[in-house]
């Protein structure tokens, strides 16, 4: 029971984590997300993934960062803050 709990917590932070990258995106002027994917080299089905909250490698995070020019800290402070 406690390890479907902790699967459930994963499943969130991932779409908290989806969520912020789309937010980011749309903000940065990406309104289409296959450009956006593109222009990061990562495929765009699975970026399409990424921002529904699919599980990622950190290297895939850290391409999406550096084509925002956000860093890793400002990306997580900021989404998970509780304003």
């Amino acid at each position: 029971m406690m390890e479907k709990k902790k699967d459930e917590e994963i499943l969130e932070i991932l779409k908290l984590v989806g969520a912020r990258m789309k937010n980011l995106r749309i903000a940065k002027g990406y309104t289409i997300y296959e450009k956006f994917a593109y222009e990061t080299d990562i495929s765009r089905i699975q970026y399409g993934k990424y921002e529904k909250g699919g599980d990622l490698r950190l290297s895939s995070l850290l391409k999406v960062l550096r084509t925002l020019d956000i860093d890793l800290n400002d990306f997580f402070n900021e989404a998970f803050s509780k304003d």
